[in-house]
């Protein structure tokens, strides 16, 4: 049965608890090298950024660290499971304790917000229909969508789609959340009211999170530390608390990236 959390109980960002370990990662699509030798590692509870220009690896690297791709060397470790060479029993425990909010929200246009939400609870508990009903209501008004149980996605805009995505996400209880740019798509305002949902969950529910994203004002507001990727380096060239990484890092890709200045020019006013 999913777990049911007292909000802030897990709240734990100190080193040496990791919740994932990713060690020499190589990611390759057939002959080309993406990145090499990736290791850093995800504390408990907090919100790390995953980072840098395009092209570098972003989203491979988030997706190899839920076990979408399998690495051609290294692993990634959750919880102390390796996830590419997991057995079926280890796995699908992995599997209940992540969720995934993909760019698009990865819901089915046929279904009802209610359906969606329910499809992870159907596959992996043996609740009651009425169980599974409740919990689907809670999780809609825990994003902000209550009444909107019976909506199908072509009734929403892009906003409430990315909420309704993070809904489903969570229906299991997740201790680790992933999101692959969770603003892409999205205005200036509603981009800044999830970033707000985010922390909110992150701080309420001790909800570890990892998020691929390049929008440097969500990145300043959510992450607790980021790990910045290189296309020229194969690899991370930087991690830390971004606040720091923008004013004391002396590598001229890290500055460049935070504080917005082209190659050869000067930082942009917004």
């Amino acid at each position: 049965m999913p777990r049911h959390r007292i909000p802030g109980t897990l709240v734990n960002k100190t080193e040496g608890n990791p919740v994932i370990v990713v060690e020499n990662l190589t990611a390759r699509y057939g002959d080309t090298l993406i990145f090499r030798n990736v290791s850093f590692q995800v504390q408990r509870g907090e919100i790390l950024v995953i980072l840098g220009g395009s092209g570098c690896g972003k989203s491979t690297l988030l997706k190899h660290m839920f076990g979408l791709y399998r690495p051609a060397s290294g692993r990634v470790l959750i919880n102390g499971i390796d996830i590419a060479t997991g057995d079926e029993k280890e796995m699908e425990r992995i599997r209940r304790d992540i969720g995934v909010l993909f760019q698009s929200g990865a819901l089915f246009g046929s279904m009802t917000l209610a359906e969606n939400v329910s499809l992870p609870l159907e596959e992996f508990t043996d609740l009651s229909p009425a169980a599974i009903d409740r919990i689907v209501r809670m999780k809609l008004a825990l994003v902000g969508l209550a009444g909107f149980e019976d909506h199908l996605p072509s009734e929403l805009s892009g906003g409430m789609k990315k909420r309704a995505g993070l809904a489903r996400a969570m229906a299991l209880d997740p201790r680790v959340l992933f999101f692959d740019e969770p603003s892409a798509g999205l205005d200036p305002v509603t981009s800044a009211e999830l970033d707000i949902l985010m922390k909110r969950l992150n701080t309420g529910l001790g909800t570890t999170m990892i998020v691929v994203t390049h929008e440097l004002e969500s990145i300043f507001s959510i992450a607790h530390r980021v790990v910045m990727l290189d296309r020229d380096a194969q690899g991370i060239i930087a991690v830390g608390d971004p606040r720091e990484l923008r004013e004391s890092s002396t590598d001229p890709r890290v500055t460049s990236f935070f504080n917005r200045i082209p190659a050869g020019g000067e930082a942009r006013r917004a």
